[in-house]
């Protein structure tokens, strides 16, 4: 058999069963967390039969389900989260970019991180709370307000891993560039960049949560529609099976956008340590 024909045979003998063990690696895993998402909706509604406690107080999965079912059957629930998601979506974006930006315009000018450093501290430290209202007041009751709020929330987070990654560049690296006439460009694009990816994906994974809750903020402050808006409605009323839905709504947004972030960090950062096999 001729050495050319040896590596092919290989190949389609071995990729199949690594196929299938990482497939089966995956249903395992999925199983475990719908296992123990089914136990612990047993104890709850377990709970609630044997303390006998009133929907009005803390509602039965049952309840919560039925109410989840048929605010996503009536549409209800999608058109509302669509308008949250547009809120979340591209103040994530906007905050991302500008924290992006300015954490590679403060590594690299250092009067930059004198002059607007503290500022941005100091615009991070005010709880999204109070400068809600703030927003709304500027920017009006529609989504723009929302935006603008969730872009501060989430900028800084991805501010400091920036600053965080590129800091941590391998110097020898650095200095291998420069003693090849590499220009600042050069080192930027094709060493601190790469080598703060890692980061900017984690900071990219805090934003990401920060920008629900914050934009969830913003539309207790001042909208007119969102899932915080029926949030709110749902309270005035008392219809805690609801807000325990539009919850469920939100954790799932929240896992599902974290979980797209780590897939495309494993795609990006295939060196990384952690999004090897």
């Amino acid at each position: 058999m001729s050495e050319k024909v040896m590596p092919e045979i290989f190949r389609k003998t071995t990729a199949p069963v690594w196929m299938r063990t990482r497939a089966l690696g995956i249903m395992f895993r999925i199983g475990e967390t719908l296992l123990y998402f089914f136990a612990l909706i047993l104890i709850w509604h377990i709970a609630i039969r044997i303390f006998d406690v009133k929907s009005y107080v803390f509602p039965s999965p049952l309840d919560v389900g039925r109410e989840f079912y048929n605010g996503i059957s009536s549409g209800l629930y999608l058109q509302h989260f669509w308008v949250t998601m547009a809120a979340v979506l591209s103040g994530f974006a906007i905050g991302s970019l500008s924290g992006l930006l300015l954490g590679i315009l403060i590594t690299t000018f250092p009067i930059v991180e004198r002059v607007l450093y503290p500022y941005i501290v100091a615009l991070q430290t005010m709880p999204k709370v109070a400068i809600a209202p703030l927003m709304v007041v500027w920017f009006g009751f529609g989504i723009q307000s929302k935006i603008v709020l969730v872009a501060i929330a989430c900028m800084f987070p991805i501010l400091i891993n920036t600053i965080a990654g590129i800091r941590a560049s391998d110097s020898d690296r650095i200095a291998l560039v420069r003693a090849l006439s590499g220009s600042e460009w050069q080192i930027l694009r094709y060493i601190r960049l790469p080598s703060a990816l890692p980061y900017i994906f984690a900071g990219l994974n805090t934003g990401i949560v920060l920008s629900v809750i914050s934009e969830i903020v913003g539309e207790f402050v001042g909208a007119r529609m969102g899932i915080g808006v029926l949030i709110l409605q749902a309270n005035f009323s008392l219809n805690l099976a609801r807000v325990f839905s539009l919850i469920a709504v939100l954790s799932i947004t929240g896992i599902l956008l974290s979980a797209a972030l780590r897939f495309i960090e494993r795609r990006v950062c295939f060196w990384s340590g952690k999004s090897t096999r």
